[in-house]
């Protein structure tokens, strides 16, 4: 199987990057929106406690992979989820 390269990166890692990025920044807004409002009475604590775990899952995945996008996507994914979770119980 031949790897195909693309500005010297293996065209699967820079979709896992690109993938990764776009994922993890849909976070963004909900975490300033939480963030600015100091509210967080909409959003749901056993969603975020199930995507926390999961998220955490995948890192592991990827780091007993040495998949380098799985690993950045998710360690910035469980800061963002993180903060939101760290808000509700505060917020709301």
């Amino acid at each position: 199987m031949q790897d195909h390269v693309f500005f010297g990166m293996a065209v699967a890692d820079l979709i896992g990057l690109v993938a990764g990025t776009l994922t993890t920044a849909s976070f963004l807004p909900q975490v300033i929106q939480t963030w600015r409002t100091r509210s967080a009475l909409d959003i749901s604590l056993t969603m975020f406690i199930c995507f926390c775990i999961g998220t955490i899952l995948w890192l592991a995945c990827g780091i007993m992979m040495g998949a380098v996008p799985v690993i950045v996507a998710n360690v910035v994914t469980l800061v963002l989820a993180g903060t939101i979770l760290v808000f509700k119980p505060r917020c709301g």
